[in-house]
């Protein structure tokens, strides 16, 4: 492990707990144990490093949610894949502060454009990943062909946003549980040819 790699190992989940303004230079060199100079050595400044840190968050979280529903081969599969996952994203995260994406978007839009930019386009992924599953499945008639990609997909990712938020903030999985269980019975099975 390089000196960059240590360094975002110990603050990522910093950041990602006290948020991206609410980290101190104090904190990013008492996790580490470095100076500012080493610090700085490394990164360009806090903004490149918050953003690293985001960066490093979202392989640790999301990334592999990305790798298992690539390796799903239907559209069906794809979208239970999704929800199985999330079942478990609360205890993935609990300990790094949450979801990173969320966390990012609603801490950063006001005081550091370049890592709101870069949850937004997560964002922005993640919605347009799950709107081309949809496609997908309507052109291999796993899907009813007058399902709207776009509306379901801002329905399903609204849902695993909110439960995410409303799971960290009451520490309670069952709000992301119960989304998944809604999504699976209510959502798919609604638009299931």
């Amino acid at each position: 492990m390089n000196t960059s790699e240590f360094i975002l190992d110990k603050v990522a989940p910093i950041f990602n707990k006290q948020g991206y303004i609410g980290t101190s230079l104090t904190d990013i060199t008492k996790a580490t144990g470095l100076t500012k100079g080493a610090v700085y050595c490394n990164f360009s400044n806090k903004e490149d490093l918050a953003l690293k840190a985001f960066q490093h968050n979202i392989a640790l979280a999301i990334t592999p949610l990305f790798k298992l529903v690539a390796s799903k081969k239907n559209s069906l599969d794809k979208l239970h894949a999704i929800t199985e996952y999330q079942r478990s994203y609360y205890d993935l995260v609990k300990d790094q502060g949450g979801c990173p994406m969320l966390r990012a978007g609603i801490d950063t839009k006001f005081i550091n454009p370049l890592l709101f930019k870069a949850a937004q386009g997560l964002s922005q992924k993640f919605n347009t990943g799950l709107t081309n599953i949809i496609k997908d499945g309507i052109t291999n008639n796993e899907i009813k062909h007058n399902t709207d990609p776009a509306q379901f997909a801002k329905t399903i990712l609204s849902l695993i946003e909110g439960s995410s938020l409303l799971a960290f903030t009451h520490n309670d999985a069952s709000y992301i549980i119960n989304a998944m269980d809604f999504i699976d019975s209510s959502i798919i099975e609604t638009i299931k040819q």
